[in-house]
């Protein structure tokens, strides 16, 4: 419960990225708890929300006509050091027969489907579905990665998925995740720009169009760890923010992206 003024940010609670559009069974009770005792929550992408949310918004205001948003997500896993998100989760390098959590029907959805029901929102139309596309590849030889071992030749080496929200028939929005645990698999699928390890795209198809690449590093120049350190940067930087406003239930288009005010040159501890 949130009581007593308290202030809470999180990037766990999927079907609160739009609160609005939640289910009441999962919105209800902390709309309950917070009427009965003040406080604040804001829920926002891991993955990172702000690539899937206030950024591509922000670059659709650039533009005199849009087509579709596409926001991507890049990564080769081989340096995200989380065996068993990697392993079983995502699917990496188990048969290709294994069907992984997050490939799961309707899996996709209950995580970005939200983010693509807020970009509708906040851009005035209307979705007729949520759709969703998932392709897998095998490797084609055995890979040893630095942080989680051997991957084995005939094994997922990678997965692309799609979650998309149709407008007069056509996939308008997207939230596309192309993820590898080895630059070698799907060599024909996106990467990023620069080849690295990993990167945020946002693309707006349209007049003009547009690209937007991010890539973040951290912890010795790790993507991955660098991508997880702006969606927190997004949480964090929300949290005064949120003291000072009414309490509530609060999404990425209600709290405004900041400048890093009073951070400016300071080392962290």
């Amino acid at each position: 419960a949130i009581r007593c003024g308290a202030v809470v940010v999180s990037p766990a609670l999927y079907p609160l990225y739009d609160h609005r559009n939640a289910p009441p069974e999962f919105r209800d009770p902390v709309a309950a708890a917070v009427a009965e005792g003040g406080g604040s929550l804001f829920a926002s992408g891991v993955d990172p929300g702000w690539g899937n949310d206030v950024l591509p918004l922000l670059l659709s205001g650039l533009g005199s006509t849009i087509d579709a948003i596409r926001c991507q997500e890049i990564f080769d896993y081989s340096t995200y050091d989380q065996p068993d998100s990697v392993r079983h989760l995502v699917g990496m390098g188990q048969p290709m027969d294994f069907e992984p959590m997050m490939l799961m029907p309707s899996v996709p959805t209950m995580v970005w489907g939200g983010q693509i029901r807020m970009m509708a929102r906040a851009l005035g139309v209307e979705l007729d579905e949520i759709r969703e596309t998932v392709d897998r590849r095998a490797l084609d030889t055995t890979v040893t990665t630095r942080t989680m071992g051997e991957f084995a030749a005939g094994t997922q080496g990678a997965i692309r998925f799609e979650v998309q929200g149709i407008v007069e028939g056509e996939p308008r929005l997207v939230i596309e995740h192309v993820t590898r645990i080895h630059a070698s698999c799907a060599p024909d699928w996106p990467s990023p720009p620069d080849g690295g390890d990993g990167a945020h795209r946002v693309i707006i198809e349209g007049r003009p169009h547009i690209e937007v690449t991010v890539e973040a590093t951290d912890e010795g120049e790790n993507r991955s760890a660098g991508g997880n350190a702006t969606a927190v940067g997004r949480l964090v930087g929300a949290i005064d923010w949120l003291v000072e406003a009414e309490p509530g239930l609060y999404d990425a288009l209600d709290v405004p992206l900041r400048p890093a005010i009073g951070k400016l040159g300071r080392k962290q501890p």
